[in-house]
């Protein structure tokens, strides 16, 4: 069984394509700039979200928190009073369960990206679930990670994934650390491991206020040496927590100031 936070059927953003895009519940980073918090822990069942609900789609049931969805309205006022960094609205999914979600959208989609959270902490029921797609639905497979598990150990994982998008916070360790909570030397070690095997669909740096862009920009860029693309995105305030935007702010980076990012990933051949 694997926790999982949304099933977005139809997503042209998630890889090439039209593909499902799967997240899962549960990251090992907590990014300052992350967009959506509320798939870093996974629910204590604290009770707290229960009495927000208007529509009584939460219940606590033998200490444990129930998500009714079929009265959810999304309203999302639980995950705006969790202080967990979680949510009540997730679904255990077997293998068999989450194929068949996928199967009956099979015709319509190129293939399915998992993300999260982080999804790869899931790693054995990716496995399983990536043998099924592939050979039933003759799907492609994309994983979308933040690196911190050292992929060469998951030789099977890596053989089943059609490609990988990788993201890259910081090039410098201690600013990394300041940004997630955690070193970046398995994500580098990633970053050249899945190159070498050609398994990057593209590497993905958050552009954002008070941190060194343009070191992490220009040293990702040469690595990558035209070996894949390279997406900068820029840093938005929308569901960053109070601790996010202490550090970086309420605004991001307007379209021509994005541009001078650009530039400096440009001369490494970057095919994108």
């Amino acid at each position: 069984m694997a926790l999982v936070n949304k099933i977005i059927p139809f997503s042209c953003i998630d890889g090439p394509g039209n593909r499902a895009a799967i997240f899962f519940q549960g990251c090992n980073l907590k990014c300052t700039y992350c967009h959506n918090p509320e798939t870093i822990n996974k629910c204590i069942s604290c009770g707290r979200c229960v009495d927000t609900c208007p529509v009584n789609a939460l219940e606590l049931k033998n200490n444990k928190v129930e998500w009714n969805e079929d009265k959810c309205v999304q309203c999302d006022r639980c995950i705006k009073v969790c202080n967990n960094l979680s949510t009540p609205k997730t679904k255990d999914y077997s293998v068999d369960e989450l194929f068949e979600k996928i199967k009956k959208i099979s015709p319509f989609i190129q293939g399915i990206t998992v993300s999260g959270g982080e999804c790869t902490l899931n790693s054995d029921f990716l496995v399983k679930l990536f043998k099924r797609v592939k050979e039933e639905l003759n799907l492609t497979c994309f994983v979308d990670t933040n690196g911190i598990l050292d992929l060469s150990k998951y030789e099977e994982l890596v053989y089943l994934t059609d490609k990988f998008m990788l993201d890259v916070k910081s090039i410098d360790e201690a600013e990394h650390i300041k940004l997630t909570g955690l070193s970046n030397k398995s994500v580098l070690k990633n970053l050249d491991y899945l190159l070498d095997k050609d398994k990057i669909y593209e590497v993905r740096t958050v552009v954002a206020p008070n941190i060194n862009n343009e070191k992490t920009i220009r040293s990702v860029a040469e690595i990558i040496n035209g070996r894949c693309k390279y997406k900068l995105n820029a840093y938005r305030k929308y569901g960053v927590r109070k601790e996010g935007l202490e550090l970086h702010g309420e605004m991001g980076y307007s379209e021509d100031e994005m541009k001078i990012y650009i530039e400096y990933a440009k001369g490494k051949d970057i095919k994108n």
